[in-house]
């Protein structure tokens, strides 16, 4: 990292997520069709996956593929599948390098074979790597992951394993895609947008978040940093008051 960064590599987040926002309309700017931007955005991704392994940050989840995205038009899909097969088929050796696994959240069987074929290989050959974990949302909505969690807390009850009474936080968490893995500590949306857009709404109850106008193909490392450090001079509370924290061991 470099020497000037703010960044105090002792108050780190654990886990950043991160709304990759802006790649259609920064070609568009371009006057490029809209893949072209999403062939840039992969270098951020490079880039920010780089960056927070160098930094020490344990999770970095990035929201790639939302569940409504499949609404787009079918050869703006086709292409965003395409380069996601190519990325995960160039970045495998570099994350075997850096000893980063990769896992991922959302309905993987809607994804086309051949795409959802080489993400299960990426993910089988990166489990047993420890320096981070990189965590992409493909096919992902929150309402559907929260209530694919409802369902199975049903079937428990159902099944007079669990009474509905005795249903705890920790079971809810249980059921989620990110069961093994902790809360988002920081947000990051790029592109100018201020809303979370259906993502990890359950886990992000209590993440800071932070929004800025810059498009993903041009978030880099010197803005990741600004990012983190920004999230360092916050308060984080938890419902406490300032003056309880400062008490607190």
């Amino acid at each position: 990292m470099p020497k000037d960064s703010a960044v105090d590599l002792k108050r780190l987040p654990r886990h950043v997520a991160i709304i990759m926002d802006g790649n259609g309309r920064w070609a568009e700017k371009r006057h490029e069709p809209r893949l072209f931007g999403h062939k840039a955005g992969a270098e951020s991704v490079r880039d920010i996956v780089e960056a927070a392994r160098e930094l020490g940050i344990q999770v970095l989840t990035l929201y790639a593929f939302s569940s409504e995205n499949w609404n787009r038009p079918v050869q703006e899909v086709s292409g965003l599948m395409t380069i996601l097969k190519k990325f995960l088929v160039s970045e495998l050796s570099r994350m075997q390098k850096n000893g980063i696994r990769l896992t991922c959240i959302g309905e993987m069987e809607k994804l086309p074979q051949g795409v959802r074929e080489t993400l299960l290989d990426s993910i089988a050959k990166t489990f047993s790597n420890t320096e981070m974990v990189l965590n992409l949302a493909l096919s992902y909505g929150a309402r559907d992951e929260i209530t694919r969690a409802v369902r199975l807390l049903a079937e428990e009850c159902a099944a007079g394993r669990v009474k509905p009474s005795d249903i705890t936080i920790e079971q809810v968490n249980s059921c989620l895609y990110t069961a093994d893995l902790p809360d988002p500590d920081l947000l990051i949306r790029t592109g100018g947008e201020a809303r979370l857009s259906n993502f990890l709404l359950w886990q992000l109850s209590y993440a800071e978040i932070y929004f800025t106008d810059v498009m993903w193909p041009d978030f880099r490392r010197d803005i990741f940093l600004k990012a983190i450090a920004d999230f360092q001079k916050r308060e984080r509370r938890y419902g406490r008051t300032g003056a309880q924290l400062k008490k607190s061991p």
